[in-house]
């Protein structure tokens, strides 16, 4: 019953951030810029496909231990939980507040509560490593191919701030505990700490457990955990195809290097503002910013936002009516 309640749920908030975008951005808005992306738009939306894909091997090879049969979750219900799953992220206000939850119910009734939540929360740390790395490998491409401007000096040391910053937080958290510890320090807040204290207190066996399992990906499962993140991290490089395929659209002097430092600059800016519901407004001017670094008019980075929230509209399309269609195990 509370599955089909928080389907439902987001079904109705799906439809009516869908109706909110499109009225927003106005049906003839949309048609004018599909006809100016013209057929290069089914390759935008194809790139996508291939990432979502590579997104799921990730997610089943953190979900799958070969000594429990009942882990070996079929890949098309690990495809669905994630394109549903980041569908369902796209609009919620906070990323990972609507996906997550529905992927935990989803999966427990595969794997059990403290294994799906284990693997969700281990997918998700690996989603962030790998978004990491991915901006670390463009600090690279940004120094060696953008102009030295202050700007971009500046981006590149929030970059490294930020990986050091996380890598050792990640190393800390898991070798105590994820969820334990980030209770117990969430216990100490006001207002909010006295319940979360008496929520540890009470499912403490549940967590305790999730994170157990937690620890064993990276103390014995090290070979799982090697191989989501690269297929991860190689999702966010199949990602950039999309900016390249809306270059290749407008007819842009823009190489795949140019993709990719356009894509990390942009993502960077939309992760620091993740808190906007679809990103509105965050993204189109990240893009723009990012073209600018290597001498693009900010014109062609609010056309690539218009044309990569267009996609992401289809794919919300897609992952709610999955969700809708898929029968409870």
């Amino acid at each position: 019953m509370g599955s089909k309640i928080y389907k439902v749920l987001f079904m109705l908030i799906g439809i009516g951030t869908l109706a909110y975008m499109i009225r927003a951005m106005g049906v003839e808005e949309i048609w004018i810029n599909l006809e100016k992306i013209g057929w290069w738009f089914l390759p935008v939306l194809g790139s996508w496909a291939v990432l979502y894909w590579m997104n799921a091997i990730a997610f089943k090879a953190i979900i799958q231990e070969p000594q429990l049969p009942q882990t070996d979750v079929p890949f098309w219900k690990v495809l669905q939980l994630t394109v549903s799953g980041y569908a369902i992220n796209y609009i919620t206000p906070f990323v990972a507040l609507g996906g997550e939850p529905y992927r935990i119910i989803e999966l427990k009734n595969y794997v059990g509560g403290s294994k799906a939540g284990s693997s969700v929360l281990l997918y998700g740390v690996m989603h962030i490593l790998s978004h990491i790395l991915f901006w670390v490998v463009s600090v690279f491409l940004i120094l060696w191919f953008v102009p030295a401007s202050t700007l971009v000096n500046v981006a590149c040391a929030v970059i490294f701030v930020m990986a050091i910053v996380c890598t050792w937080l990640f190393t800390k958290f898991y070798k105590k505990g994820i969820t334990v510890s980030l209770l117990r320090a969430l216990s100490g807040l006001p207002l909010v700490g006295k319940k979360i204290n008496n929520l540890l207190e009470a499912k403490f066996e549940t967590l305790n457990d999730v994170d157990q399992q937690v620890k064993n990906l990276f103390q014995n499962r090290r070979g799982r955990f090697y191989t989501a993140l690269f297929w991860e991290f190689v999702a966010r490089v199949i990602g950039c195809f999309e900016i390249y395929f809306i270059g290749l659209a407008l007819d842009i002097n823009i190489d795949f290097i140019d993709a990719m430092i356009i894509s990390s600059g942009s993502s960077l800016f939309a992760n620091l503002v993740f808190f906007f519901p679809m990103q509105l407004g965050t993204r189109e001017g990240g893009l723009a910013m990012a073209v600018m670094s290597i001498g693009l008019p900010a014109s062609v980075g609010i056309f690539m936002g218009i044309v990569t929230r267009i996609r992401e509209i289809v794919w919300i399309i897609i992952g709610l009516g999955w969700m809708s269609l898929v029968k409870k195990k």
